[in-house]
Order: C-alpha cells, then structure tokens, then sequence
C-alpha cells in the first residue's frame, strides 16, 4: 500500500498536471455560443478522483464500488479526502477523468527506460477450445496461442516493468 507521503505527493503532481490540461483544453477547444444546460461542479477535484483510481488499482482490492471505495476510501482515507462523493456521484465523475487519467500514467508516472526490465504475460481467453470454430467476435483477430496452462484461444496481455515499479 502507498504511504500518505506518497499520496500527497501523487495528488500534487496529479493537481498540476489537472491545471495544465484545463489550459490546454480551454485554450485549443471551440467555444459554442449556444445557452448551456445546468452543470453543477463537483465538491472532489479531479486530481481527487484520478488519485482515487490509482489508489484503487495499486490496492488488493477486486471491486472498487463497496470494497475500495465505500469500506476503505470514505472511512479510512476520510482525512485525506476530505470532500468525498457518494459512489453514484463518483462513478459520473470517473468517465470526466478517463482521458486526463490515461496522458497523466503515460506521460508523468511511466518511468524511464533504464535498460531493466521484467515482463510478464497472461492469456485473455475469447472462449473455449471446443468452441473455435463458431466463434464470430472477433474472427480473423484472436489466435491460438500456448501458456504455461496450456493452449488457449484470445489474444496474449503482456505486462513490462522497470525495476523501480
């Protein structure tokens, strides 16, 4: 588990990097003239929301609605996030922060290529052995492919890590 120092110090990189990519967008975007429908603004920030989904990510936990966000954000984080969201609110809020999400990992947290690294894969099955022939999703896309459970049909998810995480 991340440590509050470490917290503090992915929410205020997250925070500068929400503020320069308001600019961006403010500035490089169309503004419409048109009469806008009422939104009101959210008590969490985004850098809020995005360090919630890092946090849950770097968690054990399988299930971010009651096991990470109910059970652990909004009572054992509670000083830390201190205008927290019901999840409700928080799962809208998420789909605001999905692209500022992704560039802040690729360009910020992604490390440098040091010349180490693991790599690690895991087969994502599309469906049975048995069932090959009559699958239609993703035809002409999926292959066989062999792990160290035997063969599988799908595609071959693979994970690479410098040694410093």
């Amino acid at each position: 588990m991340i440590t509050e120092d470490k917290v503090t110090e992915l929410f205020c990189m997250a925070d500068d990097f929400c503020k320069f990519f308001d600019r961006m967008v403010a500035k490089y975007t169309f503004k419409s003239t048109a009469k806008s429908s009422y939104h009101r603004n959210s008590t969490m920030s985004k850098a809020e929301i995005m360090l919630i989904i890092i946090l849950f990510h770097d968690s054990n936990y399988r299930c971010l609605n009651q096991h990470f966000y109910q059970e652990h954000v909004c009572k054992h984080l509670r000083h830390l996030f201190p205008k927290v969201v019901s999840y409700n609110r928080f799962v809208e809020l998420e789909r605001e922060v999905a692209l500022p999400l992704a560039l802040f990992i690729k360009k910020v947290l992604l490390g440098k290529c040091t010349g180490i690294s693991f790599v690690d894969s895991t087969p994502l099955r599309v469906c049975r052995n048995q069932r090959i022939h009559i699958h239609k999703t993703f035809k002409g896309i999926a292959q066989r492919g062999k792990c160290s459970m035997g063969w599988f049909f799908g595609f071959k998810l693979h994970l690479i890590c410098n040694e410093k995480g």
